[in-house]
């Protein structure tokens, strides 16, 4: 559900309506059950209310903390993936200078569809929750092809040839690591927990009685408010590759990799 929202709507669209929506749908559940209700306005049983409103807002807040910095330590996590994958597919760029020309050239072909496919064919698919190896597997494999068909002569192309080697392997590790991190979502356990936390809390704060109607409201309001502001984190920050809020492709484009764009 959470994929489905981010890439239809803008986050702006999605805070109107999750942090605007709570916030209205709890004025509008006080305002129904003070109607139904008007002894509540005498606060007799704040007392209870307000044991119970802490006890179950503290449990909530910690809940709600855990899976907020989750998730955004999983978004910092695949940014850095991302950026490792492209620095050490530039570093394969550079140690290609130091091979023959019809080796540099090959590996470079290599390199240029391999970077390509991953902005052009695989970021798409991450962004809609279905990535795959196929894209970007032929170009790996001809790059490790070059490589082991290449047998350096001096001792400078030994070396950046092993460090080419290196690189490459990284280039297939760290790819692995991405495409794994655009599976991952909040398990349904905390998505159902986030959710019912919400429609527990909430409701709670009807139960506590003002005597001045605008007060109450708006206590209820900013409770709601600040739930439908944690919820729209968890949604946000959900999937990494989709949304506003998403890892981007651009170190793909950056530095030594930037030649492989000039048209």
């Amino acid at each position: 559900m959470s994929l489905w929202l981010l890439n239809h709507f803008s986050s702006f669209t999605l805070a109107v309506v999750i942090v605007g929506g709570t916030a209205l749908l709890a004025v509008t559940g006080s305002l129904l059950l003070r109607r139904r209700y008007p002894s509540l306005a005498a606060g007799e049983h704040n007392e209870m209310v307000g044991v119970t409103l802490g006890m179950f807002g503290a449990i909530y807040g910690i809940i709600l903390a855990f899976v907020i910095v989750t998730l955004w330590t999983q978004l910092d996590d695949t940014q850095t993936v991302v950026a490792t994958e492209a620095t050490d597919a530039a570093l394969i760029a550079r140690d290609a200078a130091a091979f023959p020309a019809p080796v540099r050239a090959r590996l470079d072909e290599a390199m240029s569809g391999y970077v390509h496919a991953v902005v052009e064919d695989q970021w798409p698919r991450m962004r809609e929750g279905r990535p795959g190896y196929g894209a970007t597997e032929t170009h790996l494999r001809s790059a490790f092809e070059v490589l082991q068909a290449y047998d350096p002569r001096t001792r400078t192309e030994q070396v950046f040839y092993e460090q080419a080697v290196g690189h490459l392997d990284d280039v297939a590790s760290q790819r692995r690591a991405r495409l794994t991190m655009a599976r991952q979502e909040l398990p349904p356990l905390l998505q159902v927990l986030a959710v019912g936390g919400a429609l527990i809390l909430v409701p709670l704060t009807f139960l506590y009685g003002m005597r001045k109607l605008r007060v109450q409201l708006l206590f209820v309001a900013s409770v709601a408010g600040l739930v439908g502001f944690s919820l729209l984190l968890v949604v946000v920050l959900d999937r990494p590759f989709a949304g506003d809020l998403n890892v981007s492709p651009a170190p793909y484009k950056e530095g030594a990799l930037a030649r492989y764009w000039v048209k």
